[in-house]
C-alpha cells in the first residue's frame, strides 16, 4: 500500500480522504505528511548553550558509556523549525476528535468535560514543582491534599480507608484482586478459594484482572430485567469462591435493584464483595458502596472527577476498602501525623490550612500485611490535584447535581429514540442508555458500525459500539451531565435522520463518513496488519519530500 503525502484535489472536505469510495484498492492519502518531509539539514527548532567549564569538567569525571551502549551513527532525526515543529503537532492534533471540539456520547467511558479550573490548579507552581523524593518537611503542601483527597473519596463512597497509588482504573481492580487474595491467604483460604464470579454485563476488564491474579472466571447470567440472575449467583456462590466482581450500574447502564440480597449472599459464602466504581458518576450523592457492604471499589478519577482521559498520559484509580481488607491496602499511605482530623477538614473546606497540622508518609512496615507498592511513589499527583479541585468546586450539593443531570440527560434519549431504535431492557437507566441497532441490521442491511461512521459526519464522535457483548448490535451512548439539553437535541436528530437514512437509502449510508479528514478504512486488516515502518532514503538520511513512503 503506497502512503501519497498529500490530499488529492478530488476530495470533498477539502482536507484529504482516506478513501475516494468504498472499493478496496483506492489509493490511501495521508492528510498530514510525516515531519520528515518538512526536514532541511541545518535547521533547528532548539538551539542549546554551550556547556560551562564546570559542567565540561564534571562531565569528564564520569566513566565513559560501555562500546556495547553507544550508537554507531547519529539518529536519524528530522531537523525543522520550531514553527514547523509546532504547526506540524497542531494539525495532527486537529485530525483527532476530543470532548473540547465537539460531543462525544462515548458510552461507560464518561467523556465529559475538564473543567479548565483543575488545569489552573495543577500548574500552580507550589503543585506543580514538587517532586516525589522531596522530604515531609518539604511536601506538606502536596501530602496534605492527597490526605484530604482520601477523606474526600471516604466520604463520598463511605469506605473505612482508600489508597491513591493505582496508576487507572485497571490497575485499580488488580490492585483489588491482590488485596483480596492477601485477604484469604490469611486465613488459610488461598488455594481453596480460586474463583470469581463475574456478571455479563461487567466491564471487560473484570475477568482479565480476575485471570491476572490467578484466578478461574465464572461468567453469570443476566435476568429478563438486566440485573443479575440471583438464581445462578447463589447457585455459583461457595467455599470455592473469592470474589464477586461487580460493575454497578452495569454497562447497560443499570442499577441493581437486587444488590442487598447479591450482597448478602457474597457475604455468607465468606468471598470478597467488588464493586467496579467505573460508572460512579451515576449514584454521586445517592449510593455509598462501602455502607451497602461492599468490601473493595476502584474509582477513576477521569471518569468521575473530570480528570482527563489519557491518551498515553497518566490515569489514576483510588481504591477504598472495608476494615477487613484495610490491613492489606499498598504502601505508604498519607497520613495525618499531627493535628485534629475534623478541624485540618473544617479549615479545608474553609479554604485555609492548619496551623500545626504536620503530614507524613507511614513508616516503613507499618502495616505488615500490606500488598506493598502497586507503583512507584505515591500516585500520579497531577490527577489528584485535578480531582481534588472538581471535588471541591462542586461540594456536596454540586456532586448529587452532577449525577441528577447525568441519568436525566441519558433518559431524555432514552424516551427520544426509544421509537427508532430497539431497547434491549426498556426501563429507566442511570447515567448510559444501550440501544440495539439489530432492527436496521436485520430490516435494511445496515449495522451499528455503518450508523456508528454515519454519525462522524456529523462532527459527534460515535458511541460505544459492539459492547456490552450481550446486547445484539449494541449502542451504548452516555450524554453525560456537562452537555446542554440544545446538544442533546441536535444528537437526537441525528440518530432520528440516520435511521431515516437507513430505510430510504441504506447503500449510501455505507459509503459514510465523507467529511472527515479520513473516510473509511479496512479496520480489520489495519488491525492485523499494520504497517507502522518507516523507509529512509539511501545512508539514513530522509527522502525528499516529493517521495512517497512506501511499506
Amino acid at each position: 500500500m503506497s502512503v501519497a503525502e498529500r490530499p488529492t484535489t478530488t476530495d470533498a472536505s477539502g482536507r484529504g480522504a482516506a478513501f475516494h469510495s468504498p472499493e478496496a484498492g483506492e489509493q490511501l492519502t495521508v492528510v498530514e505528511p510525516l515531519i520528515f518531509a518538512a526536514s532541511a539539514p541545518g535547521r533547528r527548532a532548539v538551539r542549546f548553550p554551550r556547556a560551562s567549564e564546570t559542567a565540561i569538567q564534571a562531565g569528564s569525571a564520569q566513566p565513559p558509556l560501555p562500546e556495547a551502549s553507544r550508537r554507531a551513527a547519529a539518529p536519524v532525526l528530522p531537523e525543522v523549525s520550531e514553527l514547523d515543529l509546532l504547526r506540524h503537532f497542531n494539525r495532527l492534533s486537529h485530525l483527532n476528535h476530543a470532548i473540547d471540539l465537539g460531543f462525544y456520547p462515548l458510552g461507560s467511558c464518561t467523556m465529559k468535560y475538564n473543567p479548565k479550573v483543575n488545569e489552573w490548579a495543577a500548574q500552580l507552581p507550589g503543585l506543580a514543582d514538587s517532586h516525589p523524593l522531596d522530604p515531609d518537611a518539604l511536601a506538606q503542601g502536596s501530602l496534605e491534599l492527597e490526605w484530604l483527597l482520601a477523606e474526600l473519596l471516604k466520604d463520598i463512597s463511605g469506605f473505612a480507608a482508600l489508597s491513591l497509588q493505582p496508576a487507572a482504573g485497571a490497575h485499580g481492580e488488580l490492585t483489588g484482586m491482590l488485596m483480596a487474595r492477601a485477604y484469604h491467604r490469611s486465613r488459610g483460604e488461598g488455594e481453596q478459594r480460586s474463583k470469581v464470579l463475574v456478571p455479563d454485563s461487567a466491564h471487560g476488564t473484570n475477568p482479565a484482572t480476575a485471570s491476572m491474579v490467578g484466578y478461574q472466571t465464572v461468567t453469570i447470567r443476566s435476568n429478563d430485567h438486566g440485573g443479575i440472575d440471583l438464581g445462578a449467583l447463589k447457585a455459583e456462590l461457595g467455599p470455592d469462591s473469592a470474589a464477586l466482581m461487580i460493575t454497578n450500574p452495569s454497562t447497560l447502564g443499570i442499577f441493581e435493584d437486587q444488590i442487598d440480597q447479591v450482597l448478602a449472599a457474597v457475604r455468607e459464602a465468606g468471598a470478597i464483595a467488588y464493586m467496579d466504581g467505573a460508572n460512579l458518576n451515576a449514584i454521586l450523592g445517592r449510593f455509598r458502596p462501602g455502607e451497602a457492604g461492599f468490601d473493595v471499589m476502584h474509582f477513576n478519577l477521569h471518569k468521575t472527577f473530570s480528570t482527563p482521559h489519557g491518551g498515553g498520559g497518566p490515569g489514576a484509580g483510588p481504591v477504598g476498602v472495608s476494615e477487613r481488607l484495610a490491613p492489606y491496602l499498598p504502601a505508604p499511605l498519607p497520613l495525618l501525623v499531627e493535628g485534629d482530623a475534623q478541624q485540618v477538614r473544617r479549615n479545608a473546606r474553609a479554604g485555609r490550612s492548619t496551623p500545626g497540622a504536620r503530614f507524613a508518609l507511614e513508616a516503613e512496615g507499618a502495616r505488615p500485611e500490606s500488598i506493598g507498592r502497586v507503583r512507584s511513589f505515591t500516585g500520579n499527583f497531577g490527577m489528584f490535584v485535578r480531582a481534588y479541585t472538581y471535588i471541591r468546586s462542586n461540594g456536596d450539593a454540586g456532586l448529587r447535581a452532577v449525577s441528577n443531570d447525568a441519568v436525566l440527560a441519558a433518559n431524555y434519549l432514552r424516551v427520544r429514540l426509544a421509537d427508532a431504535y430497539d431497547l434491549p431492557f426498556d426501563r429507566i437507566c442511570k447515567h448510559e442508555v444501550v440501544f440495539s441497532g439489530r432492527r436496521q441490521k436485520r430490516q435494511h442491511g445496515v449495522t451499528t458500525l455503518d450508523i456508528a461512521k454515519a454519525i462522524l459526519d456529523h462532527g459527534i464522535h460515535p458511541p460505544t459500539i459492539y459492547f456490552p457483548l450481550i446486547v445484539e448490535e449494541a449502542l451504548m451512548i452516555e450524554p453525560t451531565e456537562t452537555e446542554s439539553l440544545e446538544t442533546l437535541d441536535r444528537f437526537a436528530e441525528v440518530m432520528l435522520e440516520i435511521a431515516r437514512r437507513a430505510e430510504d437509502e441504506p447503500d449510501e449510508l455505507k459509503r459514510a463518513p465523507r467529511t472527515t479528514p479520513v473516510g473509511r478504512l479496512d479496520e480489520a486488516t489495519a488491525a492485523r496488519r499494520p504497517d507502522l515502518r518507516y523507509a529512509f532514503g539511501g545512508g539514513g538520511a530522509p527522502p525528499p519530500a516529493e517521495e512517497a513512503a512506501s511499506g
